[in-house]
């Protein structure tokens, strides 16, 4: 199976008794083999596992500090898209607190293909692109839905080789499918041509 993102080959990684992973020697990032990937309904239901209630705080601390990077670098009146918003837009609840307006896109639960047809200041993508199946096709769209100077803001858990993999419960998701590494960030700017990255811990920052 070629790398997802760059389609470049790939190694064997890992495997347990669930599914099993390769590596990309190009870009090092990891993805599960695709026969063991969730069908949507299998995805949708996972999905509903998740605390996204808008009112629980322990969600909303967790989404904060990219709020917190949105409110520091865009304006109020900047155009905006939640894109894998999920059951509970958290994100969209703390921003409309500050005046800030954004509008949302979830293939499952806010499927307004809409929301698709207009450019945006800003995208936030928190906990998504782990999920791409296509990642190379999603980066894509999402370059293609910024204007000029606009800005990708991605919550994730890169990986690098200090994590041990078989205890990384960030894999122990079954919709989690593709895991990043910086040279993988590094790929996604030059090949789409993206001006500027800004890998800070778990958010990263793509500017057009």
């Amino acid at each position: 199976m070629n790398c997802p993102l760059c389609e470049s080959e790939s190694n064997p990684f890992f495997t347990n008794r669930f599914r099993s992973y390769q590596r990309c020697r190009n870009c090092l990032s990891i993805f599960m083999d695709s026969k063991f990937w969730p069908n949507q309904e299998e995805e949708k239901t996972r999905y509903l596992e998740h605390n996204n209630d808008i009112n629980d705080i322990r969600y909303q601390n967790f989404l904060r500090p990219v709020v917190e990077k949105v409110l520091g670098n865009q304006k109020s009146t900047d155009q905006a898209l939640d894109y894998g918003a999920g059951p509970g837009p958290v994100v969209q609840f703390l921003l409309e607190q500050k005046g800030y307006k954004i509008k949302l896109y979830d293939p499952f639960f806010h499927n307004d293909p809409e929301n698709l047809k207009q450019s945006y200041d800003y995208i936030i993508l928190t906990e998504v692109v782990e999920h791409f199946h296509s990642p190379k096709k999603e980066f894509q769209i999402l370059y293609n839905l910024l204007n000029t100077n606009g800005c990708l803001y991605i919550l994730t858990h890169p990986y690098d080789d200090s994590i041990h993999f078989e205890k990384w419960y960030y894999k122990n998701d079954q919709t989690h499918t593709f895991f990043y590494t910086k040279k993988a960030f590094e790929w996604i700017l030059n090949h789409y041509g993206f001006k500027n990255l800004d890998i800070q811990n778990r958010i990263i920052i793509l500017r057009k």
